[in-house]
């Protein structure tokens, strides 16, 4: 019995450090913004089980930096550090294809576009002589300035509920112009703050410096802690600023930055959107959140960011459940969550090994250590094949499963690839269908035939229509070669719901 213990508590350890790993030689600097903290624990793990050092604080040694974009880069570091920067700065994209590949991916397509020169003469500019034209960033202001001027604006609203009751129809509709008017002066006021999260603005040139927690403090600064009469609204627009900050989408955030004060100087409690059509900062869309939160008391938009929250649980479950069954194994969550939709459904797994050989026998294994932690409830369909070769080796499972902690079951799918087939396998399950649609026509305008297995030479019938496709796929390391091939825009996950 001791035995078994034993082996139980070694397969559950983490693999070992490997100082030669493919990451070695690395110091990495991880741009947070846009990527959610469970993510940013797995790339962690993997670059220090592959040599890397992650510094949590950005310096002079640091060679790497990784970002989703150049928002959530210049956000973070401001353009004069980037400017300055002398090692790579590279889409977390290399780091999921190196570790499909086993190995280093070339860098060269996923270095974020920068011109140095250009950012450096900008800021140059702007350091003697204010704003450079086409920018929204007011020289001096940051983001908790701006957020303390509109409390102090708001204090100056003293009117309460209580006093409105014994107030004439006439003279409340005074109270209600001038709170528009003031709102309308502070909403126009705040239009150059678009960019009220730049780094630029709360980082100084030589921030690198700055301790962690006093960067803590600066960011908690900019949670939002809306007033009593209408918390249900600006509460709810609050989480929503955070969320599109995080996503890196500026102007959404924006828009919900700018409705909030509106809101909150209205000296009633807003019971219909027909209250605040008149206000500015308050559009169709904005009235139409407003209404449903004051009819249902809550907001789907947010209930769907907050399911996409659970998926990323449920992958770094799938994360560490695979790496306790074979260490090294590479999971990810395709569908509509890896496009960055707000909602989703039915979790398509994409899973694969770097070495070409161990996902061999994988799934079976994986299926019962799932079942064990009691995550996989039903199955519906279980297709084994990699270990007698059929169906290009693709191991198939689909099944019921339920959240961490939920009764509710959803529906799962979990395929596993062989190394060199795996990045079409990413395409398809990524999608949308019209995008593989899309593909499929491309590939055979050009005499392939193309699935979730390969990219297929296609013989043609003597009638002249799409004839048999060969049994050998072309081989493609990442999903960015097969579109090269193709003569397809390179997209982005983010940038493939069309």
């Amino acid at each position: 019995m001791a035995p078994k213990m034993h082996r139980q508590r070694k397969r559950n350890q983490s693999p070992p450090r490997d100082p030669a790993g493919i990451f070695a030689g690395m110091f990495v600097f991880l741009i947070e913004n846009g990527v959610s903290k469970l993510r940013l624990q797995v790339w962690k793990k993997k670059l220090y089980q592959m040599g890397a050092n992650v510094d949590d604080k950005f310096s002079t040694k640091i060679t790497h930096v990784f970002a989703n974009d150049l928002d959530s880069l210049l956000q973070k570091l401001g353009r004069l550090q980037v400017s300055r920067f002398k090692g790579l700065i590279l889409r977390y994209q290399w780091l999921e294809d190196s570790l499909v590949l086993g190995e280093k991916a070339s860098e060269d397509s996923y270095i974020l576009p920068i011109d140095k020169e250009e950012k450096l003469s900008r800021c140059t500019v702007r350091e003697k002589s204010g704003p450079v034209a086409g920018e929204s960033f007011p020289k001096s202001a940051s983001a908790a300035d701006s957020i303390h001027n509109e409390k102090l604006r708001t204090e100056k609203v003293s009117t309460s509920s209580e006093d409105l009751k014994n107030t004439s129809a006439e003279e409340k509709e005074k109270i209600i112009q001038n709170t528009v008017s003031e709102a309308s002066n502070s909403s126009s006021k705040s239009d150059d703050l678009s960019h009220y999260i730049s780094a630029e603005e709360t980082h100084s040139p030589d921030s690198s410096d700055v301790d962690d927690k006093n960067a803590g403090s600066s960011e908690s600064s900019l949670v939002y802690n809306p007033p009593d009469l209408n918390k249900n609204i600006t509460g709810i627009f609050g989480k929503l600023i955070n969320i599109y900050r995080a996503m890196g989408d500026d102007r959404r955030s924006f828009s919900y930055y700018k409705a909030i004060p509106v809101i909150e100087k209205l000296p009633f409690k807003i019971e219909s959107m027909e209250q605040v059509k008149h206000l500015p900062a308050i559009g169709k869309s904005m009235q139409d959140h407003i209404q449903e939160i004051v009819t249902t008391g809550k907001l789907s938009k947010l209930e769907h960011f907050e399911t996409d929250e659970k998926v990323q649980e449920m992958e770094l479950l799938l994360q560490k459940a695979g790496e306790n069954v074979l260490p090294g194994v590479v999971i990810l969550c395709a569908g509509s969550y890896r496009r960055g939709k707000a909602s989703c459904g039915d979790m398509d797994i994409i899973i694969t090994h770097p070495d070409g050989k161990s996902h061999i026998g994988f799934l079976s294994k994986y299926i019962k250590h799932l079942k064990d932690l009691n995550f996989l409830k039903e199955d519906l369909l279980v297709g084994i094949h990699s270990e007698e070769g059929t169906d290009s080796g693709v191991d198939t499972y689909f099944g019921l499963c339920t959240y961490p902690g939920g009764e509710l079951r959803h529906r799962i799918d979990l395929k596993v690839y062989p190394k060199d087939i795996y990045a079409f396998g990413l395409i398809q399950w990524t999608g949308n269908d019209v995008l593989n649609r899309r593909l499929r026509l491309i590939a055979e305008s050009k005499g392939f035939r193309l699935d979730d297995k390969g990219l297929f030479p296609a013989t043609k019938s003597s009638g002249g229509s799409r004839g048999v496709r060969a049994t050998a796929s072309l081989k493609f390391k990442t999903e960015y070669e097969v579109f090269q091939f193709l003569g397809f825009p390179r997209l982005k996950p983010t940038e493939r719901n069309l």
